[in-house]
């Protein structure tokens, strides 16, 4: 009776366990950008994070579609230790008047690309800084991005709708951002970024979701497992 005890006593905590790791690996990450709000006119200095959401592949590839409609006039780019980057212009769909001048061309799309072994691995994540300007007068910029993995698949941070799997980055200008995604301000105000390595992580709101996950995973393994023992020991000994 005791080893049925204790086995049972066992599975409790294993339960336990299970849960309290299971619960944190549901949570996922999005790519973002900091800061995601500008003022009109100005520039910008935008720091792409990108997670790695895949246990058995790397990420190799980082792509960002700039706006044709509304076109940023300078784009610059922060360089990262051991990924190539690629600047493309192309000819916009129609020109656009910013100021006094016709725009025609404009850069539409920056390309990371990962040298051997500077790829995203699982657990990690990246920032690729990229300086816009002048930021349109206008609601929001969203900055479509893909993300390839070495596996070929492709995550594609494009939609625009509410409670996106795969949301797109947005910069907001006049527009003011969900609660969600404001940084406490009432407004489209901008506060001074500091530079950042490229290879460190910042905290965001999926990572304090990641985290209240795991502690009440935590804390749900704790009470099945005082449960179990409690129940053992009202169990008359044979």
């Amino acid at each position: 009776m005791k080893l049925k005890n204790s086995l049972k006593l066992s599975m409790a905590i294993t339960a336990g366990a299970i849960i309290a790791v299971a619960v944190p690996l549901s949570a996922s990450a999005h790519v973002t950008i900091t800061p995601n709000i500008a003022e009109a006119g100005s520039f910008v200095l935008l720091s792409f994070k990108v997670p790695n959401e895949s246990a058995t592949a790397v990420t190799n590839t980082f792509e960002v579609d700039l706006p044709t409609d509304t076109p940023f006039t300078s784009v610059s780019y922060v360089p990262v230790a051991g990924w190539t980057t690629h600047v493309i212009t192309s000819t916009l769909p129609k020109p656009v008047t910013v100021g006094e001048n016709q725009i025609k061309e404009a850069v539409t799309k920056v390309i990371w690309t990962a040298q051997p072994g500077a790829e995203i691995k699982a657990g990690q994540l990246q920032l690729f800084p990229l300086s816009v300007g002048a930021v349109p007068d206008t609601g929001k910029v969203t900055l479509k991005a893909s993300q390839t993995y070495s596996d070929g698949t492709i995550a594609k941070w494009t939609d625009t709708s509410a409670n996106a799997q795969e949301p797109a980055p947005i910069l907001y200008i006049n527009d003011t951002p969900p609660a969600a995604e404001a940084p406490g301000a009432s407004g489209p105000t901008v506060t001074s970024q500091p530079v950042t390595n490229p290879g460190s992580t910042t905290a965001s709101a999926d990572d304090v979701l990641a985290r209240g996950l795991g502690v009440g995973g935590l804390v749900l393994g704790a009470i099945g497992i005082v449960l179990a023992v409690a129940a053992l020991r009202r169990r008359p000994t044979e």
